[in-house]
């Protein structure tokens, strides 16, 4: 098994990519069991952010280091919550509090369109000058009200018209193969032989 450091400690996150991962030979790590702290994010876009995670845990980790920065885009909030999207109701970090907040956001507004985006990036050391990077998209809309149990962050309010149901009440196969996260993972799996 080759070892890859997730630059993440989403438990949740964590799962998705093992999912993906294992089957091909990788051993994903969380950075936490190696100590490693969570990384600064102060950009204002996805790609410099997971780029800056997987660069930190590369470097404090001595491995591949794998970081996902991801979050949802809603076009009336002028693509907010965005990068922000974990903390879109400030700290501590609250997906309950996040979806009333976005809920507020849209009362009364026609256009509910959404999309969900994950950027992932690998990189092979903290100074790999060309990291393998891929974005993958979501499309749906937002609902007025939560539906749905399963998923996590924004998943209850997030209807997906292809299937005529939430991201929340998709099963987990189904959610990583058309997620936004699992276009990606594809796209990534595509170039792991480079590794």
């Amino acid at each position: 098994m080759k070892k890859l450091v997730l630059a993440s400690n989403n438990a949740k996150k964590m799962k998705e990519l093992n999912a993906l991962l294992a089957p091909l030979g990788f051993e994903v790590i969380p950075q936490g069991e190696l100590g490693i702290p969570e990384a600064e994010e102060p950009h204002c876009t996805f790609v410099e952010n997971a780029l800056a995670k997987a660069r930190h845990a590369a470097g404090h980790s001595g491995l591949p280091a794998l970081a996902d920065d991801s979050g949802l885009c809603v076009r009336a909030l002028g693509g907010a919550p965005g990068v922000i999207s974990a903390r879109y109701a400030g700290e501590p970090k609250s997906d309950a509090r996040n979806n009333e907040k976005l809920l507020a956001e849209l009362a009364g507004q026609a256009d509910r369109r959404a999309h969900f985006v994950s950027l992932l990036v690998l990189c092979r050391s903290a100074d790999d000058p060309q990291p393998i990077i891929a974005e993958g998209e979501w499309h749906g809309e937002i609902l007025p009200a939560l539906q749905g149990e399963g998923g996590f962050g924004y998943d209850p309010l997030f209807f997906v018209p292809e299937f005529g149901r939430t991201a929340a009440e998709l099963d987990a196969e189904t959610k990583n193969r058309v997620s936004h996260r699992g276009q990606a993972m594809q796209k990534l799996i595509e170039r792991l032989p480079e590794l």
